[in-house]
């Protein structure tokens, strides 16, 4: 009894399977299914409606690629999906099962011969017809009609007509279509013949779903309208998509210089390259590849004014200058830009500037900048500026300003100011400020200014928000009252301090710069090593006072703003002042105190300060 339970559940189990299995297989070929239908004089959209309810499934189409207000007879009985929509549409239509919609489409008719007639040139013959949109049947302005192999190109116009010249002494030619939001498409033609034709190309599906592109709108500036049906609904969506940038044809500079139609190319050719070993152009429209120049990757190109190519695999030169959309290594020399839109391996010489929409691995010279929109492995010689967009591993040299995006492994080197937003794994050398985020490494300049630092900042002012800050207030055996602000890390920081002695009949004025360490012993002991040096104003300005004095103090700390500090000091002290100034302190060194006489201006001795710390 029990085996035979087993094998009754068995048999339950595998026959449910097989009936998972059914309804699945049945779900998923929709256009097999067997139906009954009979309608007399309806419209063709509530007949297809009616259709797609008795087969329990959806429709999806472009509502301008069916007549939907024909009337329709049809009287159907046993017939499959596929057989009715046959009888209702005909052979003009395929049909693509997706889930449970079946996508209504034109079919296909890629090339259609019109007419043809024996050349009428011993060397070339024309192409001419139109380009057509499957879906809607209208003729497709701005197309991008092309042979690979010779590198000939037309374009169709606002009425979707081209003109293509070929020359008769190839015995094959192909043609190729390709527009931006339609699927690329080649078409074998009769070679020798001057004939017209008209091409059909499909619109490219978004989301399985079917799409058409509104001819209208789609050579608006900024946005184009694609039509999709909504799911369970004959109604249609709009959904506004923003066209491809091509990101070199819309750099200001090379903007500027190529034409619409040039840019327009090369949205329409973005998935086409070929190679050729030399070319020459006296302009970007005048190219020894012809039109086709921007899609070609050459070893050596040569331009007289300016040239527009694919890329460059060797060399590169040009009067004025280069725009590479693709690779470019080895060299690149301009007189005035060098434009790449891919990345840039060598050396690359621009007389104003260098713009590179990728990385760069190399050298890069231009007389004012250089712009890379991601990083570098190398150097920028800048005349004004350097821009890495991302890391750079190498060096920086600006005549007023480098930038680095992120992360800068090596050196920037500045007239006015560096900037490396994220962090400096080497040093920072600039006339006036040097900016970055992360320190681990040197900064010299007169302001620098570092987040967190783990590196030396050597400068006028140096700020470290999250680093050392602190108020001193001390007294010494030269100056009664004094005040320091001291920025940086432990391992380094910077003193900007300022003192004066206030009796009316021993005045001194006193302001200065020094610099210091902090060497901790535990949480709350530790010694400060400073030099510092700073000028006196013992009456008049036009003598020289010079102190420099050398600090040992050791310190303790009372939580974390407050800390009593002491220790010995040594001072150097110069002035060639012949006389005291009335109510001015003169001479300066303590009479307590010993005094060395090193010769000339310069006397030594020992001294001592004593004072707090806040912060």
């Amino acid at each position: 009894m029990k085996q035979e339970g087993k094998i009754k559940l068995r048999s339950l189990v595998l026959m449910g399977l097989i009936l998972i299995i059914a309804i699945n297989v049945s779900a998923q070929n929709i256009l097999n299914k067997n139906i009954d239908i009979e309608v007399n004089r309806q419209r063709l959209d509530n007949v297809l409606e009616i259709l797609s309810n008795k087969g329990n499934f959806y429709f999806s189409y472009n509502s301008n690629i069916i007549n939907r207000d024909s009337l329709v007879t049809i009287s159907a009985r046993n017939k499959t999906v596929k057989e009715v929509l046959d009888m209702l549409l005909g052979s003009r239509y395929e049909y693509r099962e997706s889930g449970n919609y079946i996508i209504l489409r034109r079919a296909p008719i890629r090339l259609t011969l019109v007419t043809s007639q024996a050349i009428t040139e011993a060397n070339n013959y024309y192409v001419t017809g139109y380009v057509i949109d499957e879906q809607t049947g209208e003729k497709i302005p701005d197309a991008s009609i092309y042979e690979k192999q010779r590198l000939a190109l037309a374009s169709t116009n606002e009425a979707g007509y081209f003109k293509l010249k070929l020359k008769s002494r190839y015995k094959t030619a192909a043609l190729t279509v390709s527009k931006q939001f339609y699927e690329d498409t080649t078409v074998v033609i009769q070679t020798g013949y001057n004939q017209q034709v008209s091409i059909t190309i499909v619109p490219i599906e978004i989301s399985g779903q079917t799409v058409t592109i509104t001819p209208e709108t789609l050579y608006a500036p900024d946005t184009i309208v694609v039509e999709v049906q909504k799911p369970d609904s004959t109604k249609w969506l709009y959904t506004y998509i923003k066209k491809d940038s091509v990101k070199l044809e819309k750099s200001p500079f090379a903007s500027f210089l190529l034409t619409s139609k040039q840019k327009l190319q090369s949205i329409n050719l973005r998935n086409f390259f070929t190679a050729r070993p030399f070319q020459f152009s006296l302009t970007p429209g005048l190219s020894s590849n012809g039109k086709m120049n921007a899609q070609v990757v050459n070893n050596f190109s040569f331009n007289i004014f300016g040239g527009y190519s694919g890329g460059v695999n060797g060399m590169e030169i040009a009067g004025l200058f280069n725009i590479d959309k693709k690779t470019v290594q080895y060299l690149q020399i301009a007189g005035l830009s060098n434009i790449v839109g891919g990345t840039m391996n060598g050396l690359q010489i621009g007389g104003l500037h260098n713009t590179v929409l990728d990385s760069v691995a190399g050298l890069q010279v231009g007389g004012i900048n250089n712009f890379v929109k991601s990083r570098i492995a190398g150097v920028q010689i800048g005349g004004i500026y350097n821009h890495v967009g991302d890391n750079m591993k190498g060096a920086q040299v600006g005549g007023i300003v480098n930038f680095v995006n992120r992360t800068t492994k090596g050196s920037q080197i500045a007239g006015v100011g560096n900037i490396s937003t994220y962090q400096v794994n080497g040093v920072q050398i600039a006339s006036v400020f040097n900016y970055t985020r992360r320190l681990k490494g040197v900064q010299i300049g007169l302001i620098n200014i570092a987040d967190t630092s783990n590196g030396y900042s050597i400068g006028l002012i140096n700020i470290v928000y999250h680093g050392y800050h602190k108020i001193s207030l001390y007294t010494n055996e030269v100056l009664e009252a004094n005040i320091a602000f001291k920025s940086g890390n432990r391992k380094l920081y910077s003193i900007l301090l300022a003192g004066a002695n206030t009796k009316s009949t021993a005045l001194t004025y006193s302001f200065g710069y020094g610099l210091g360490k902090e060497i901790p012993f535990s949480k709350r002991f530790g010694m400060n090593l400073e030099l510092s040096s700073q000028y006196l104003y013992l009456g008049s300005w036009d003598y020289l006072n010079l102190l420099n004095r050398a600090n040992l103090h050791l310190h303790i700390k009372f939580g974390k703003v407050f800390s009593i500090f002491a220790g010995p000091s040594y001072s150097m002290y110069t002035s060639n002042q012949p006389e005291g100034i009335v109510n001015y302190k003169f001479p300066i060194a303590p009479t307590s105190a010993h005094t060395y006489d090193f010769g000339g201006y310069w006397k030594g001795w020992f001294g001592w300060n004593v004072g707090i710390n806040l912060f």
